[in-house]
Order: structure tokens, then C-alpha cells, then sequence
């Protein structure tokens, strides 16, 4: 199951999942689904720091894969055994 996380700050916001996200892990990450003006997909995201969320993610077995910046974002591939 991989997941990815964005980031356009290293405090946040954090982007955590598309419209197709598990809505479950969403919920326990406290995300919100909005969908930005001129975007035609909706993305999930929350107002905490990339750390505070992989320590979330962490906690529900996830861990990090890989990670590279693109621009001033950041992104994280993460895998669950």
C-alpha cells in the first residue's frame, strides 16, 4: 500500500492523500478533502509538520521507502508490510 506525502513547507501544510485515499486512514491522520480552484482531482490534507504525520504513520506500521524534494516539495514514498 504505498502513500505518498507532500509537502509545500517543512511546517505544513501536509498533503497526505488523493480522492482515492483509504478514507479510515485519513480519519486517524485528521485530514481534510478539498479540492484547490482550477484542479480537477480532490486531495486530503492536514495542517501539521511532515514529522508529526510520519510519526503517525509510523504508529500504523508505515514506513519511509525513499524521499527527494521537487522544487520547494518535498515527498515521501511510504510502504506497509
Amino acid at each position: 500500500h504505498p502513500l505518498r506525502c507532500l509537502s509545500l513547507q517543512e511546517v505544513g501544510p501536509t498533503m497526505v492523500g488523493d480522492e482515492h485515499s483509504d478514507p479510515g486512514l485519513m480519519s486517524f491522520l485528521g485530514a481534510t478533502k478539498r479540492n484547490m480552484l482550477g484542479n480537477h482531482f480532490w486531495e486530503y490534507y492536514v495542517n501539521d509538520a511532515p514529522r508529526i504525520v510520519l510519526n503517525k504513520l509510523e504508529s500504523c506500521g508505515y514506513r519511509v521507502v525513499s524521499m527527494t524534494g521537487v522544487g520547494q516539495t518535498l515527498v515521501w514514498c511510504l510502504h506497509k508490510e
